[in-house]
């Protein structure tokens, strides 16, 4: 049997108590989920593909592979990307947990030691957690490059973040080439979560890069088409179409990687329902109601940065994505420790508001606190005159 650390959100437990106590209820900031309605073209694409008797293909039918390739082109400046080189998940984190063990990593029998998978410093702790269930050696870093060359030996799998969860931190394009380049020289693959990319708040040309852009991957010198060798980019369409309930997500990229997660998903049996991927090929194709989610959580955005700063907090990063990473003001982020994240969330539940831990997300979370978008424009509106009051 694994075994594996608590699920970190269940310590949250007194402080939801706490927050739920006061007199006009709490305002729950901490887990991102979406709360507007999910678009009608979406439902309607759902119920129109409700008589689903037979089985749905792992691969995905051609329609949303093209859907994907086509929203690659027109909103991810990716734009040749074959349909046959893309995969829907069910859910991104799905993909995350998993994805080590479909490429077959972990401990090597007589090499003494277990491939390795690297994240973020500031990261989404299930890349960790799908590193251990593979038996695989999880390492926290975001540079890469100061690795030793035993190490950098072993690595097998590269896990970038842009727009980061937690921080709203926006990778570069000379820093994702980088990447790259590092990656194809040790053989390893390079994964980038790319869930927020639609949500830009403070980016010049609200460009956000993917790892299939060929400003990043570069191209191949005899055909001119995007190079996505070792190359997966992976999102989910739950934060930009309000969809975390039907786990509608997708990878895309290296042909070879591909046609073998395809492969050993059919054994698996790990297939999105039919309903779903029709569902999943009405929100990537509309893009209005993208752009009008996008507002209402600038309008939420727009609201909650003042009033977290008057109340003596530090934002930090936060340049896209549905989170706020803030501090207070008076933590010195180098010293800070456990308690002080752990203090904050105390504090804010006392106000009603409950806010997600910096701690879940690794040591240099330490004295922050994850604070989301994701409430009503009412819930919204309370917890900004608590934080204001």
């Amino acid at each position: 049997m694994l075994t594996l650390p608590e699920y970190p959100w269940d310590a949250m437990a007194p402080y939801l108590e706490q927050a739920r106590a006061h007199p006009d209820g709490a305002v729950n900031l901490s887990i991102g989920t979406p709360v507007d309605p999910t678009p009608e073209v979406i439902r309607q694409a759902l119920a129109g593909a409700a008589d689903a008797p037979g089985y749905p293909t792992t691969h995905g039918t051609l329609a949303l592979r093209e859907s994907i390739s086509g929203w690659f082109a027109r909103r991810r400046r990716v734009p040749d990307l074959d349909p046959e080189h893309v995969l829907p998940t069910v859910g991104s984190k799905e993909l995350v947990a998993w994805l080590p063990t479909l490429l077959g990593l972990g401990a090597r029998a007589g090499a003494g030691a277990a491939d390795v998978v690297l994240r973020p410093l500031v990261a989404y702790p299930t890349y960790d957690i799908g590193a251990q269930i593979a038996g695989a050696t999880p390492i926290a870093t975001d540079d890469p490059f100061s690795l030793d060359e035993e190490t950098l030996q072993r690595v097998k799998l590269i896990w970038i973040n842009s727009p980061s969860n937690p921080t709203g931190a926006v990778a570069s394009l000379e820093w994702m080439r980088s990447v790259v380049a590092l990656a194809r020289r040790i053989g390893a693959v390079v994964a980038s979560d790319e869930c927020y990319a639609e949500l830009p708040w403070e980016v010049e040309g609200d460009d956000v890069p993917s790892i299939l852009d060929p400003r990043v991957c570069g191209t191949d010198p005899e055909t001119g088409a995007s190079d996505h060798r070792g190359l997966l980019a992976v999102y989910s369409a739950s934060k930009q179409s309000n969809l975390a309930g039907y786990r509608a997500a997708f990878a895309a990229g290296c042909p070879e990687l591909i046609a073998g997660l395809v492969n050993t998903r059919k054994h698996a049996g790990m297939i999105v329902p039919a309903p779903i991927q029709a569902a999943l090929a009405a929100a990537l194709d509309d893009d209005a109601h993208v752009n009008a989610q996008r507002e209402v959580y600038r309008r939420r955005r727009e609201l909650m940065v003042p009033a977290l700063q008057a109340a003596g907090l530090q934002i930090e990063d936060s340049h896209a994505g549905l989170y706020l990473w803030c501090r207070s003001a008076t933590t010195d982020p180098a010293r800070a420790t456990a308690e002080e994240t752990w203090a904050l969330v105390r504090a804010m539940a006392e106000r009603g508001i409950v806010v997600g831990p910096g701690v879940f997300y690794g040591e240099r979370g330490n004295g922050y606190i994850r604070v989301a978008l994701t409430a009503t424009d009412e819930r919204i509106v309370a917890a900004v005159a608590r934080l204001m009051g």
